[in-house]
């Protein structure tokens, strides 16, 4: 974002966010595996443990018997066999007769008998000997012997930790490689991505070297939908440029052309002034009122014809501005020897959704054209109509009108035709009405009359005027 007067403020790279966007879920994602895989490990390994140790104990219950009364007991090697690994575990063992110890060590936790099925090994994490060791356990009756027999057999957690420690790290070492190689993929992949967007810059920096501001539509080769949308805007955004500096390059030769006329009169009066001329003074005072007028309605035509901004609509009621517009140009219309009229049913307001400006100023052109163009003697009348769905504000004189067949042309800048050669007119009126009147979604019409003619305004009644003005808006 540029501060006013102020340097560029410099975001972060998009193939930063790009990179940061994706790393982030996939450490997120890494995390998450991690976390899932080492639950995973430590509950294999503990199962992997538990039947070994389980086989053990069963081997173990099985050697127990009894023998004319008395229970005994044949430790089997390969019991313990089956327990010896890398890490060189301590095994312990316990077989007790209720109470009464048989074999083994005395001081191994032992369970409470009641707690125990039969025949069921139950296992369960205790310390012994200031160690951390596994129990398996098992409770037996035998026959003709009331107390039950409980076998135990455990072993220290040496080999379970360092199993299970070597495969967290083999999963972490390879969560790390993902995450590394899908970083060295992912910078190629995003320059690829990125691809379109530097070659769109790099078809509006081109236009910086033409010599005229190029606003033609950019050809930057087929585009991502997401960049297709942007090169549409940028399109729209040049479109909305070159109007505009077509209406400033036509504002400005309609101008120097309009006025060098005025001016060269001007010049040349003004020698005449010096040298004595006693009509000089009167023909600079008409060449100065020519031009203030042609100024006014160039600025007139280009206040009409700005584009960009919807205007302001606004309330506004036909007979009121129409009485005002009638008001200023009386004076000119008297020395014309014109007369004005207006016309309108008495007590209605016609009211209409659009532009105080430029309904004004299309009044004052149509008034000014008919006071103009018209004979001495002549009329002008402004009338008030309506129908079901629009307001009409005509204006009629009973001068020599327009032919059919300027009826289209005379909307064009400074036109003019054959009967008005006499008239010191611009060749600007109707072309600012017609400008102003598209701007307010309004139309426009000629219609011939005998004499003389009329020229029409169709405005949609005020209700209707919401979604008029909605649409001028949009556009």
């Amino acid at each position: 974002m540029r501060g006013k007067g102020g340097p560029r403020a410099h975001a972060i790279a998009l193939r930063t966010r790009l990179l940061a966007a994706m790393l982030g879920p996939l450490l997120g994602a890494a995390a998450i595996i991690g976390i899932g895989g080492a639950t995973l490990i430590s509950d294999v390994v503990r199962r992997t443990n538990d039947r070994v140790l389980r086989g053990a104990l069963g081997a173990i219950a099985e050697t127990v018997q009894v023998e004319r009364g008395e229970v005994t007991l044949d430790l089997p090697p390969a019991a313990f066999g089956m327990l010896e690994n890398s890490e060189r575990d301590n095994v312990y063992y316990r077989i007790a007769v209720g109470p009464d110890l048989l074999n083994g060590y005395a001081d191994l936790p032992a369970p409470d008998p009641a707690t125990l099925a039969i025949d069921q090994p139950r296992f369960r994490f205790a310390r012994f000997r200031d160690q951390d060791i596994r129990i398996a356990e098992v409770k037996r009756m035998l026959p003709r012997i009331e107390r039950p027999v409980i076998v135990q057999v455990a072993e220290t957690l040496d080999n379970r930790t360092m199993l299970i420690r070597r495969l967290i790290i083999a999963l972490l070492i390879g969560e790390v490689v993902l995450v590394g190689v899908a970083v060295l993929l992912l910078r190629p992949a995003l320059g690829w991505s990125l691809r379109p967007l530097a070659r769109l810059r790099r078809t509006v920096e081109a236009r910086d070297a033409n010599l005229r501001p190029d606003f033609s539509p950019l050809d930057a080769g087929p585009l991502p939908n997401e960049l297709e949308l942007l090169a549409t805007a940028f399109d729209h955004l040049l479109a909305q440029l070159d109007r505009a500096t077509s209406g400033v390059r036509r504002f400005t030769a309609d101008a120097s052309h309009q006025m060098r006329t005025p001016l060269a009169i001007l010049k040349v009066q003004i020698e005449l002034a010096r040298r004595g001329s006693a009509g000089a003074i009167d023909e600079i005072a008409e060449a100065v009122q020519r031009l203030e007028r042609l100024v006014t309605q160039l600025l007139a035509l280009a206040r009409a014809e700005e584009g960009g901004i919807a205007p302001p609509f606004e309330e506004v009621d036909l007979q009121e501005v129409s009485k005002a517009v009638i008001s200023r140009l009386i004076n000119q219309a008297i020395q014309a020897r014109i007369e004005l009229h207006f016309e309108a049913v008495e007590g209605e307001r016609f009211l209409v959704r659009a532009h105080r400006t430029l309904v004004f100023e299309i009044i004052a052109n149509l008034i000014d054209n008919g006071v103009r163009y018209n004979r001495p003697g002549g009329n002008v009348t402004v009338r008030l109509d309506r129908d079901d769905h629009h307001i009409l504000l005509s204006v009629r004189d009973d001068g020599p009108g327009i032919p059919p067949a300027y009826h289209k042309s005379v909307f064009e800048r400074f036109f003019r035709g054959d009967s008005a050669d006499h008239a010191d007119g611009s060749g600007l009126g109707l072309a600012i009405v017609q400008s102003a009147a598209s701007r307010m979604g309004a139309s426009i019409w000629i219609e011939t009359l005998d004499p003389g003619v009329a020229i029409i305004i169709r405005f949609p009644l005020f209700q209707q005027a919401t979604s008029d003005e909605r649409a001028a808006t949009d556009a």
